[in-house]
């Protein structure tokens, strides 16, 4: 697996590869990869010749310092599991790589995509994301890029911009993982203890209460909810960030839900932040309830 650490490195791996005929698919994380990120690797081997994972923490998508500082890096674990999984080539940029000399330029999404969800609660959030990834794009050149369902939200933003500045890049989603107990996998989860990782599951039960109620005939997007916050705000520790019915035609907030409709939402446990979301006329979440 080739380890290429610069903008310019990278560039030159992926027009060679080119230049021999070969296509490009590429996954961009943060690191602390876990199962989820892997299957995205697996789509991207599927799916062209040539597979690059980037692994940098973007530090423009953060709104909390703390949060920036208490992310989990584990670079010599990811760089095993990559080579394992057969990945040709790991992009390591640096900050100065991606941002240098008083970096001031941004791409800003703007419309129903950002006026909801994890850019209300996260301002410059999407921001930082859209900008970083379009630069992980110019590095890369790939044919193909590969995300996680998980973030539903930021696939939809990247996929709205991939098509409006007529990138030549197909984007492919993969679906979201979850551990044994039904917890959405994410970097995130290495931050919970046993205690709290007990009551992070409050939130994919109350996601599967709600979606259990809808299969029922409950359509209000406010009772809908409640299922969520009923659930979550019985436990110690646990703060509800924001939970809402949207609907995918649009991506417009839904008064009454239907099958279009997901439900979104995000807490904290104990300062830590999770996000997770239902189709509501999707499959079972493989979550235990207790009745």
């Amino acid at each position: 697996m080739d380890e290429l650490t610069t903008i310019g490195a990278m560039r030159t791996w992926s027009r060679a590869q080119r230049a021999a005929g070969r296509t490009i698919a590429f996954v961009p994380t943060m690191g602390a990869l876990h199962e989820g990120h892997l299957s995205l690797v697996r789509q991207a081997r599927a799916a062209a010749d040539r597979v690059v994972v980037s692994i940098y923490v973007n530090p423009t998508q953060f709104d909390n310092p703390d949060d920036l500082a208490k992310y989990p890096q584990t670079l010599a674990e990811d760089q095993a599991k990559l080579a394992a999984a057969g990945v040709d080539a790991v992009f390591l940029p640096t900050t100065e790589q991606m941002y240098p000399n008083g970096y001031c330029t941004f791409i800003e999404i703007v419309g129903p995509l950002t006026d909801k969800l994890c850019a209300i609660a996260r301002p410059g959030h999407f921001r930082g994301v859209a900008t970083v990834v379009i630069k992980l794009f110019h590095a890369v050149e790939p044919d193909v890029a590969v995300f996680g369902q998980k973030d539903l939200q930021q696939v939809m933003i990247v996929n709205r911009m991939v098509n409006d500045l007529d990138l030549p890049i197909r984007v492919l989603v993969g679906p979201t993982m979850r551990e044994a107990d039904g917890l959405a996998m994410s970097s995130r989860n290495r931050r919970l203890d046993a205690g709290m990782r007990e009551r992070a599951l409050s939130l994919p039960r109350g996601l599967e209460r709600a979606r259990l109620a809808y299969g029922q005939g409950l359509s209000d997007a406010m009772k809908l909810c409640e299922a969520v916050y009923d659930e979550c705000l019985q436990h110690e520790g646990v703060e509800v960030d924001y939970v809402e019915v949207v609907s995918l035609k649009g991506f417009t907030t839904a008064e009454t839900a239907d099958d279009a409709c997901v439900l979104a939402a995000a807490i904290l446990v104990d300062g830590v932040r999770l996000i997770d979301h239902v189709a509501l006329a999707g499959t079972v979440l493989p979550v235990p309830l207790d009745d």
